[in-house]
Order: structure tokens, then sequence, then C-alpha cells
């Protein structure tokens, strides 16, 4: 029983070879996507201002995003004013190691004609002070970009 609790990824604490650092920046991210699942807004606290934002894959919205700003308003803005409930994830691993945080889970909402959206994704996180300052992110930029185009932005 002890030895499987020790290979669960993301139990454990320091002795299990993880630096304080790790847990700290695991703690905050798991944290974080525990407020979101409850439908608090956490990325203005979790993501620095001046972060780098890579999706990677092909699509108009994979690229880099340099800044918050410019994250927030070209790659999520598009998909979130198109849903009509907020994304609920669903985190099944996350993983630390020194600065960086792998967080793998799955997202679903309802979109703006009432069609489910679901998406998997993987996420890597370069932390420093407790912010993320760069991010990666691997998706479904399909099933992203189907959104996008099927679907009204939501009125303010």
């Amino acid at each position: 029983m002890l030895l499987g609790a020790m290979l669960l990824p993301g139990h454990g604490s320091a002795s299990d070879g993880r630096t304080p650092l790790e847990t700290r920046n695991e703690t905050i991210v798991r944290e974080a996507f525990d407020k979101w699942r409850s439908g608090g807004n956490v990325f203005a606290d979790l993501l620095s201002p001046d972060l780098v934002w890579t999706i990677h894959g092909s699509g108009p919205v994979a690229g880099t995003y340099r800044g918050l700003k410019d994250f927030v308003e070209r790659a999520s803005v598009p998909l979130v004013s198109r849903l009509a409930t907020p994304l609920t994830p669903t985190v099944h691993h996350i993983w630390s190691g020194g600065d960086r945080i792998v967080i793998r889970f799955d997202a679903t909402a309802t979109t703006t004609s009432g069609a489910p959206y679901s998406n998997q994704f993987v996420w890597i996180f370069r932390m420093n002070d407790g912010a993320v300052v760069e991010a990666e992110a691997f998706l479904d930029l399909a099933a992203y970009q189907r959104v996008v185009d099927n679907n009204e932005p939501r009125r303010p």
C-alpha cells in the first residue's frame, strides 16, 4: 500500500526526493486548478504579466504569445467568448521537476450554440517566484477551432 502511494504522481513530500521548490510549485498549481474547477478565475494570480505562452501544433491559434494580455486577447478570448459555460478542468496528473510543472487535464464546457466542447490538454509551466513565466500547451486545436468557427461570441 505504501509503495502504491509513493508511485502516484503528485503525492508525497520533500522526503520523496522532491525539493521544497518543486513541492511549493506543485502546490501552487494544484490549488489554482482546484480553484478554477470551483469556478474561480485563477489565471491573473498564477500567470506572470510577462509570460511567454506557446501553443504547439498547426492552425490559426498555434504560435507564441508574449505577455499575458497578448495570450488572453489572441488565444483565450476567441474560445471562451464562444462558451456559454465556464471551462471545467479535470486534472489527471501533475508532475514537478525543478522549476517545471506538467499538468495533464481535460476540460469541458457548453458552447453558445448549446453544443458540448471537450478537449484534452498537456500544459508545461516554468515557474519563477510562484508565477508561471513560460508555458507550453498541447491540445486538440481542431476542436478549439470548431468552437471558434461555429459559435457566435456571447453578448456583453
